[in-house]
């Protein structure tokens, strides 16, 4: 069995009374992109910030690329690399000053410092803009410069931490396939995202709340598991249903979609579109058809339990 490049196990950590992590086991293997999904607050920062050596544990032990974490973490930065939430690039330095200052901390050779830029001004689009101020650049455009400072030393792992947050779909979508070209180069990725459609590009996945790890596996195999049954109804005064709806214990949340109320029902109800619609209030629903689960439908159930819209 190859040797996974994370292995996490009892992770916590407290800020005073305050747990941020708690009790974080983590497995990740080699050569796939693991995903973080949770809202803000729900840990993940504090997570990456721990699996970097950056933090160090309150409890619990991490190794990372076989790095003992936080004795090894000054050996571990030469291996990995870190993207941040917010742009940490300097604003008054050009792309090119950017990168040319990235590559004299990792001790790269002037020769290699000099093909390896050129190299990543061309694969991100870069190259048109070495001239400019990184501080001068659009959302899309930071995030590609940042992108090629973390993999500038090629690093064996590189961690993203929530890196689409502040740019538009398609520098989300062109973003991630430059993801899967560097998965598929030989690197592994830990990547957070508070985005559902972005959670399931993941091979696997860790849905985080409050500290805690709440679901860990595959994208489809947490929803082919999720434990619930996703109803969808056709009607009129959906918001007056939906209330009506969310107070029985047997539904999970419901949202409308549209002209469309999305129910989460427990999965012991044998029939829920009947159900549904034998429930008082519910005579005027109709169209009712049970449909496929999505992620946000497993991460209410994992999370929330009966999470009330």
């Amino acid at each position: 069995m190859t040797e996974a490049v994370i292995q996490a196990r009892g992770l916590v950590r407290k800020f005073g009374d305050f747990t941020a992590i708690d009790g974080l086991d983590l497995t990740v293997e080699p050569g796939i992109i693991y995903g973080f999904l949770g809202p803000n607050g729900s840990g993940k920062t504090t997570a990456i910030r721990l699996l970097t050596g950056l933090l160090a544990p309150t409890e619990g032990e991490v190794t990372v690329l076989g790095h003992r974490l936080p004795q090894a973490a000054e050996a571990l930065k030469r291996e990995i690399g870190y993207m941040t939430q917010r742009f940490s690039l300097y604003g008054d330095l050009t792309v090119r000053e950017n990168l040319k200052f990235m590559a004299r901390i990792h001790g790269l050779s002037g020769s290699e410092t000099r093909r390896r830029i050129d190299e990543l001004l061309a694969v991100y689009g870069l190259d048109r803009l070495t001239g400019q101020l990184a501080g001068s650049m659009s959302g899309g455009q930071r995030q590609r410069l940042a992108l090629a400072a973390a993999v500038l030393h090629r690093p064996r792992l590189l961690f993203l931490d929530e890196p689409t947050s502040a740019v538009d779909p398609e520098n989300r979508r062109d973003f991630w396939e430059q993801l899967f070209d560097l998965c598929a180069a030989g690197a592994s990725i830990l990547v957070s995202t508070h985005y559902m459609d972005e959670a399931e590009r993941c091979h696997k996945l860790a849905i985080l709340q409050s500290g805690r790890k709440r679901a860990d596996d595959a994208p489809q195999a947490l929803m082919a598991s999720m434990g619930g049954r996703v109803v969808e109804l056709a009607g009129a005064d959906l918001r007056q249903v939906k209330q009506q709806l969310i107070s029985l214990p047997q539904v999970r949340s419901a949202a409308q979609l549209g002209s469309r109320l999305r129910i989460l029902v427990d999965r012991q109800q044998p029939d829920p579109v009947a159900w549904l619609l034998a429930q008082p209030g519910c005579e005027g629903l109709h169209d009712g058809v049970e449909v496929r689960p999505s992620l946000e439908d497993v991460f209410v159930m994992r999370t929330a339990g009966a999470r009330r819209q």
